[in-house]
């Protein structure tokens, strides 16, 4: 039903406006302003939600917690610690009309950071529409649904490679005719930034995926050679940039006319409006620092420069972290300072009185056609092995986006990279933004996967049975016939399906996947370095002493497929001289003991980014004693508040370690010196 009483999203805060409210509201900001934002429970969201478009916020991007994103339940056992955790769990459209409570959805832009389960987050967002009585044409918004990028780094895919782009060409082809407003993939780099990617890798990547997509789409036979255009001039993307912020704009004008020449000479495109390069952007959370975290303000506006500066290459939206990111999730209050950002930049200064400033400058031009030439030499190698999708197969793409990491981790370990609060300029006063009883940052509610389990179990026990198996036999038709999946899916979600419900349907046909690491096969090619040579002379020496090279398994437990720095972890150890058991992401705690069983490691370490360390690493400890292996050392790394570092150390973990700690060659030494007295113990 289509609640008319609703409040219109953009008028909830104060009715009585001032005249420089008004008068700022006049003046239209030229880009979508969003926070990325989600946690614990659909109405928690939902207030927030709120809370920000009152505040100023034009659009929504929505931050679903891992089980979400990679297709379970809240009750199954891979999602335990992680419901709500770093995004908002959403079940069935149940929790969907929660979340989106007052909030008319013909009236907003909302965007989805969503990927393997893309086609049923929007089905059910689309069945709530159908619900509310607004027309699907009237909808605006983005789902990510970028498949590689995920295999890539960010690691929530589920399927196999074919069937997962099966998936993407499906939204792509239902969505063009039937929500011809809405973005059907929005092209990742942001994350290949966050991976290691250079400026030219990011480019060679992004535009390399996108044309993988399209080729699909065109082969398909599902879109009309005269409608092709329209379905290119929908493909968006989603751009990091980072804080060289003259090259990041140069990576922009970059992707602008590298995107209209392919788009004219690769699909024969001639409208001009469907050329141009339509992308958001979140500036680089890599960067952010947990040492003097009030720095990370500079870091954020500096980088916002990079994507609005240049009009002819200037963001179509625009999300930015809060400085605490670095620290755990932000609160309200910080949202609204990142948010404020946005309105000053754009309000305040001249920015918008002026044309592109940058147009004619020989700096910026010689710039941009060298990051080009680069770019696409890569997507020339990338081509050579059958585009996309082989060369992540094959993990071409993988090794290189580690390697790079790699050079940079240790750029910044010698100080060739400055770091300003890490490796330089480290006195620091205490910082009064961190001084409060909630250690500066958003503290998820205790209670939330308790309770929305227990929603969840009552949602089963009170929909329609009969109704919801219908469903699903006719998805699992389409699905074995190779149907588009969308208007089943819809039917689905009206019907009460559940998450878990759905992607299990798919997991039955399409099987799962395991993305190749990149580990094992990667070069550093660092420089030799006498700390380096140090670490390597520790472990020959502890080599002498076990009677076999030191043995380190490292493991990502839970759904958390964040993997940088467990590979970085895993290369470094590697490259010291220790023997390295690296099996990849979303391990069960169960997996990770018996892998230690099996392999008789010298140490664990696990690496987490989602909130859900306590719970599984406690489970990790409890799991060894039984198993008879509690004289392991475990060490952990991840974003690990002070107060649950010091609980775990307390339980048994040998060493935490946070985003401060990045000297690689002291975790080496600590890992020796633990093996090392692990092995006196155990004699």
């Amino acid at each position: 039903m289509n609640d008319k009483s609703a409040k219109n999203p953009q008028q909830m805060e104060n009715p009585d406006k001032s005249a420089a409210v008004t008068a700022a509201e006049g003046r239209k900001i030229p880009w979508v302003v969003r926070t990325y934002s989600g946690h614990s429970s659909a109405e928690a969201s939902n207030a927030l939600y709120q809370t920000n478009l009152a505040r100023g916020q034009t659009g929504l991007s929505v931050a679903f917690d891992l089980p979400t994103q990679t297709g379970y339940d809240s009750d199954h056992e891979l999602a335990r610690g992680e419901v709500g955790k770093v995004g908002v769990p959403i079940s069935h459209i149940g929790d969907m009309r929660t979340l989106f409570k007052d909030i008319p959805l013909d009236k907003m832009n909302t965007s989805m950071t969503i990927n393997a389960t893309a086609p049923w987050l929007l089905a059910m967002y689309v069945a709530l529409a159908d619900e509310q009585g607004a027309k699907r044409s009237d909808l605006a918004g983005t789902v990510q649904n970028d498949i590689i990028k995920e295999y890539l780094s960010r690691g929530t895919y589920v399927f196999p490679p074919a069937p997962s782009m099966k998936l993407i060409s499906d939204v792509i082809t239902w969505t063009y005719k039937e929500v011809p407003r809405w973005n059907p993939t929005n092209v990742c780099s942001y994350h290949l930034q966050e991976a290691g990617a250079t400026p030219a890798q990011e480019l060679a990547y992004a535009l390399s995926t996108a044309q993988a997509v399209l080729d699909l789409v065109k082969e398909s036979g599902q879109v009309p050679d005269a409608d092709m255009a329209k379905v290119v001039g929908r493909i968006s993307f989603f751009v990091n940039a980072g804080i060289k912020f003259i090259t990041e704009l140069c990576k922009m004008r970059a992707f602008t006319e590298m995107w209209d020449e392919i788009c004219r000479d690769r699909y024969g495109v001639e409208d001009e409006k469907y050329r141009r390069f339509r992308y958001g952007v979140q500036v680089n959370s890599l960067g952010l620092t947990e040492p003097q975290p009030e720095n990370n303000v500079y870091r954020i506006l500096l980088e916002m420069l990079a994507v609005v500066l240049s009009k002819n290459a200037r963001a179509r939206a625009v999300q930015l972290p809060a400085w605490n990111e670095a620290l755990g999730l932000p609160r309200p209050w910080d949202q609204q300072w990142s948010l404020r950002l946005q309105q000053i930049v754009a309000l305040e200064t001249d920015l918008l009185d002026y044309g592109d400033i940058f147009t004619g400058s020989k700096e910026i031009e010689d710039k941009v056609a060298s990051l080009k030439a680069e770019a696409l030499a890569e997507m020339a190698t990338i081509e050579s092995l059958g585009g996309a999708i082989p060369a992540v197969e094959m993990g071409y793409m993988k090794e290189q986006l580690v390697a790079s990491n790699a050079r940079r981790m240790a750029a910044i370990e010698t100080g060739e990279q400055v770091v300003v609060g890490v490796n330089a300029y480290t006195e620091s006063a205490p910082s009064p933004l961190t001084a409060s009883d909630d250690d500066g940052f958003l503290k998820t509610d205790p209670d939330a996967e308790r309770n929305q389990i227990e929603a969840l179990q009552a949602w089963r026990e009170q929909r329609d049975g009969a109704a919801v198996e219908a469903a699903l036999a006719e998805l699992k038709s389409a699905v074995s016939e190779g149907r588009n999946v969308m208007e089943p899916s819809i039917v689905c979600a009206k019907a009460g399906v559940t998450t878990g419900e759905w992607s299990s349907v798919l997991r039955q046909t399409f099987g799962e996947y395991r993305a190749p690491t990149g580990v094992s096969a990667t070069a550093t090619a660092n420089a030799p370095d006498a700390a380096s040579d140090k670490v390597r002379a520790e472990v020959a020496a502890a080599t002498d002493k076990l009677g076999r090279r030191p043995k380190v398994l490292v493991g990502k437990p839970g759904l958390d497929g964040h993997s940088n720095g467990a590979e970085q972890i895993a290369v470094k150890a590697r490259d010291s001289g220790m023997e390295v058991v690296y099996a990849g992401i979303r391990l069960t705690p169960g997996e990770i003991i018996a892998s230690a069983k099996e392999e008789d490691v010298h140490l664990i370490g696990l690496s987490i980014l989602s909130g859900s360390h306590v719970a599984l690493v406690s489970e990790v400890l409890s799991g060894l004693k039984e198993a008879g292996l509690g004289h392991i050392p475990v060490v952990l790394g991840g974003i690990i508040p002070e107060k649950d570092a010091a609980d775990l150390l307390k339980q048994g973990v040998a060493r935490v370690y946070t985003p401060k700690d990045f000297e690689l060659n002291t975790i080496m030494s600590d890992f020796v010196t633990l093996v090392s007295a692990d092995e006196t113990e155990a004699a």
